[in-house]
């Protein structure tokens, strides 16, 4: 059965965006590293609208600035993995191996799971939350960035009580700091 992961960047004071600008959320090469390594295990994307738009740029990765061999990797990674975007306003995806769901099923992602050979991930806190809320996440792997945003989109959603075990943890040169929680029943 796989794995359902969240897996995200997060301010050390637990947001996500304040006013649209992930620049404090750049990771270094060595961040970026790992953070392909985790990538290479997923076999299916669940998306919310925003971070769907934000991540499609990788379906052509060769138009970012500063493109390099290792963003050439992950966007390769990135395009064999079957993607699924839920969405009530958008009309269409722009990407293959991406289809459109007006509405998060919980029951649905369950079936996915035990269908699944490879590891799922869902990006995007709000339909993140969706899928803590139901009791479908089973590790968290955060990437803590040394920067207060004050304010924003929290990456974990509130009242929300859920026991986690440390499995892995990670310090980079720049500050920052990976964390991997399994989700304890």
């Amino acid at each position: 059965m796989a794995k359902l992961i969240y897996a995200t960047p997060t301010s050390l004071d637990g947001y996500i965006a304040d006013d649209g600008n992930f620049d404090w959320s750049t990771p270094s090469e060595e961040a970026f590293a790992l953070i392909t390594d985790l990538h290479r295990p997923i076999g299916t994307y669940l998306y919310g609208r925003k971070e769907y738009e934000t991540m499609a740029v990788w379906e052509t990765p060769e138009v970012i600035p500063g493109f390099t061999p290792a963003m050439n990797n992950f966007a390769r990674i990135w395009q064999a993995a079957d993607k699924i975007v839920y969405s009530k306003s958008r009309e269409t995806v722009s990407t293959p191996k991406t289809r459109l769901e007006r509405d998060f099923h919980p029951q649905a992602v369950r079936e996915l799971k035990a269908q699944s050979a490879l590891d799922i991930s869902v990006a995007g806190p709000t339909l993140a939350a969706h899928a803590i809320r139901t009791g479908l996440v089973d590790e968290y792997h955060l990437l803590v960035v040394p920067t207060l945003l004050g304010g924003g989109i929290r990456v974990l959603p509130s009242k929300v009580r859920i026991r986690l075990e440390l499995l892995d943890e990670r310090r980079f040169a720049n500050g920052w700091v990976y964390l991997r929680y399994l989700t304890q029943a």
